[in-house]
């Protein structure tokens, strides 16, 4: 097993237990520094041992330190979290590059950041799609974030060039087509789609490799760069980012308590 497979049998990663070793170690040294003149170096070292003993008799406060540590990342996390939703909240929820769907005054707005060929977010489609049909009152926001090769931006640039071209009710069929797709995104098989969604497709093809979507696809990863988001799905919400994959009844919990919290 490699250094990183080594786990705390408490499950907690060695690795992540650096910085409260370094702490616990830090201990034994403040009488030290606060005494250096009164403690020799039989002293030092017996308040050394005596507290070395206590942590392998005690090994418990090695993880409740590893828990607090935890929690106050998080916090600190969730803090840059609504910084950065503050300062680029018009662009995130406001932007009119972005398809909108669902209740279009909804008071929810769930914005994903999605890619066509990410098993996630195939996974999360239906759910999210019952999530906003069921509640009524949700307002989602696409936006395209192709992030997995050149069949996810093939992917996008369809679908970007659609609704540029087609309008929101011609996207939104390209969207449900393209989370459904098996085989890969070709010119072909994006035309035959485009055909059977009775699309002109040859504009829509000459299209997407156009400056308009570029400039769509580069915004978003803009600010995904800014928001340090790196992955797909990514569920964004007036407090709170949710980076990954979430069951729909957790996806509920959350709209019930970005609702509450008005």
């Amino acid at each position: 097993m490699g250094a990183t497979g080594f786990r705390h049998r408490e499950g907690v990663p060695l690795r992540r237990l650096a910085p409260v070793l370094a702490f616990a170690a830090g201990l034994a040294t403040l009488p030290a520094l606060a005494q250096d003149a009164e403690m020799s170096a039989e002293d030092k070292l017996a308040l050394h041992a005596e507290i070395r003993a206590y942590l392998l008799e005690h090994p418990e406060v090695l993880v409740e330190a590893m828990n607090v540590l935890q929690t106050r990342e998080d916090q600190a996390a969730a803090q840059r979290d609504l910084a950065m939703l503050s300062d680029n909240a018009d662009v995130i929820f406001q932007n009119p590059n972005d398809w909108v769907g669902g209740n279009p005054d909804g008071d929810v707005v769930l914005v994903e950041f999605m890619d066509y060929r990410c098993g996630y977010c195939r996974k999360a489609y239906s759910e999210v799609e019952e999530l906003v049909n069921s509640d009524g009152n949700i307002r989602l926001v696409i936006k395209e974030f192709p992030i997995l090769g050149e069949a996810s931006l093939l992917s996008s640039q369809f679908a970007i060039a659609v609704r540029q071209l087609h309008g929101d009710a011609a996207y939104e069929s390209v969207h449900d087509a393209l989370i459904d797709l098996r085989g890969e995104p070709t010119a072909d098989t994006l035309a035959r789609l485009a055909t059977d969604l009775k699309l002109d497709p040859q504009p829509i093809l000459d299209r997407m490799s156009g400056p308009e979507v570029q400039a769509v696809i580069k915004e978003n990863h803009a600010l995904a760069d800014t928001m340090e988001i790196s992955g797909t799905p990514t569920f964004v919400l007036k407090s709170m980012m949710l980076r990954g994959y979430l069951p729909l009844e957790e996806m509920r919990k959350v709209v019930a308590e970005t609702r509450a919290d008005g």
